[in-house]
């Protein structure tokens, strides 16, 4: 279906894929996913992270960020940015953050000013996707939040490292690439530690 399908076509069908997936795959999955993290030396240095919360299906984050938790290493969620349309913010998340749900169903932190993390203080942004292909190339949900926060590291490869997390069913072998996407340097899934070479 790699080549043949436009991203609409694949987003649809990838995201059937990892719906499909039951509970004790997810919990699997989310396991296998954790014990990788934990190993990465960008992960043992890291001090703030941003990373967002499970959504229609996508590979569950929470006991990763529990860890996170439990090694003093602060969390930052995405939060829609309400004045700046197309853009993210990254707000502190803890156990006893005050969540909301924004217009796509996705919960997130109430936004709050004193909470936000600029992106260039962030060591690393963990990117969920819902596609992805041998060459690190990324196609998220059609927003372009992440490809607009992106584009900067893509150019001068300063600030918050990303990374993205994806189940292994997510991986296809060549996706239909636009000018503004922003491939990607490593993504990690379950089963793979996958390194790719940016070039801009």
């Amino acid at each position: 279906m790699d080549n043949i399908l436009d991203r609409d076509q694949i987003r649809q069908q990838v995201r059937a894929a990892r719906r499909a997936l039951s509970a004790q795959q997810q919990i699997m999955d989310a396991e296998k996913l954790l014990v990788r993290l934990i190993k990465l030396e960008k992960v043992q240095r890291a001090s703030s992270i941003a990373i967002s919360l499970a959504f229609d299906g996508e590979i569950d984050t929470r006991p990763f960020i529990n860890w996170c938790w439990e090694n003093n290493k602060q969390v930052y969620l995405p939060v829609v940015d309400p004045f700046n349309k197309g853009h993210l913010l990254f707000l502190h998340y803890t156990k006893n953050t005050e969540m909301v749900t924004n217009k796509y169903g996705i919960s997130e932190p109430k936004l709050n000013p004193l909470h936000i993390c600029p992106i260039s203080q962030l060591d690393i942004v963990f990117t969920p996707l819902v596609a992805f292909d041998k060459q690190g190339n990324r196609i998220g949900m059609g927003g372009g939040y992440y490809d607009r926060m992106l584009a900067p590291w893509f150019k001068e490869k300063k600030g918050a490292y990303p990374i993205g997390l994806a189940h292994d069913c997510q991986q296809l072998t060549k996706l239909p690439t636009a000018s503004w996407d922003v491939p990607l340097p490593e993504i990690i899934t379950p089963s793979q530690h996958h390194l790719f070479t940016t070039k801009n």
